[in-house]
């Protein structure tokens, strides 16, 4: 589904999925400056530019950005302590800069929020389920299919901005072949290596994509067991006793998959409420970083900036 640009713009609440285009900027762009520390910032002038294109693309009424702080300390760690095991720490020079970008986010504007104990996309969750109590659709700024978790409402998109692709709720099955709200079983079944969350041996993508459409879900496949051994899936006479012996993986998997969606938030208008930089705040904080220079003419070119 391709969206018009008029009725996209017209979205009342943006939620970003900060790490994503800062790390994007992280393995994409050249090293070429240095703050005066003596630590990169090239990606803190990556993600400065994509702030600065979006907000003037859409210059948004209301938005929040969250950032990831939670690893090894996320609630899911208590739950299965080898949950995203395999991932590193962040070096002293990338968090540098992750603590540059999270601070440049409040000098733009924009809300900025992060958890030891709670991961963006909860984050995002959560200020999605408060929006919708409002009665405003949402707009997930991120590629991560799952966030698809969030998509409830017709009008809300996740936007993939640095693809330019747009994915509505209704629309979101196309792209990844289970509908959004079944994006949590979908996990637990065939896990996930980037987070290191196991999935049911012997039940890959396709395998699942198939029975969750017939059978909705995961609680639904086990009340109808006799009905899966002849489903017309590929090696369906044996997927029973396959989700049988992982029945209690299964349980815990999806506490995993599953967004947290109740975070107590500051989610007030005025909190939320996107308020034009300062030009000369933002030369300042350029400038501690070494930016100032290159930064220049983009702090020029951009009326939206208070002087």
């Amino acid at each position: 589904m391709k969206l018009t640009k008029d009725v996209f713009l017209n979205k009342p609440f943006y939620l970003i999925d900060s790490s994503i285009y800062i790390f994007r900027a992280y393995f994409a762009m050249p090293e070429r400056w240095q703050s005066p520390e003596g630590y990169s910032v090239d990606a803190l002038y990556g993600y400065a530019l994509f702030l600065f294109k979006f907000l003037d693309e859409v210059k948004p009424v209301k938005i929040s950005a969250a950032f990831d702080e939670s690893l090894g300390s996320c609630f899911r760690n208590e739950i299965f302590p080898g949950y995203k095991n395999s991932r590193a720490h962040p070096d002293e020079a990338l968090a540098f800069q992750l603590s540059a970008c999270k601070s440049l986010t409040t000098f733009m504007g924009i809300q900025s929020l992060a958890s030891v104990r709670y991961e963006a996309d909860d984050i995002i969750a959560s200020h999605a389920a408060l929006a919708r109590q409002r009665g405003e659709e949402v707009c997930v700024v991120s590629r991560d299919k799952d966030l698809g978790q969030v998509l409830e409402s017709a009008g809300d998109v996740l936007w993939d901005y640095g693809s330019d692709r747009k994915i509505a709720a209704t629309d979101f099955a196309n792209f990844f072949g289970v509908k959004s709200y079944q994006v949590a079983d979908y996990l637990a079944l065939v896990g996930d290596s980037i987070d290191d969350i196991p999935g049911v041996p012997g039940i890959g993508k396709k395998t699942a994509i198939a029975l969750l459409k017939q059978f909705g879900s995961i609680d639904d496949m086990f009340s109808k067991l006799d009905a899966i051994a002849v489903c017309g899936v590929r090696g369906a006479a044996n997927l029973p006793d396959k989700l049988l012996a992982h029945r209690s993986q299964l349980d815990m998997t999806r506490q995993l998959t599953r967004l947290a969606c109740g975070i107590e938030l500051p989610a007030s208008d005025d909190e939320l409420r996107w308020r034009s930089p300062s030009r000369r705040e933002l030369t300042a904080f350029f400038k501690a970083f070494g930016l100032d220079k290159v930064m220049t003419r983009q702090l020029q070119r951009y009326n939206w900036l208070v002087d």
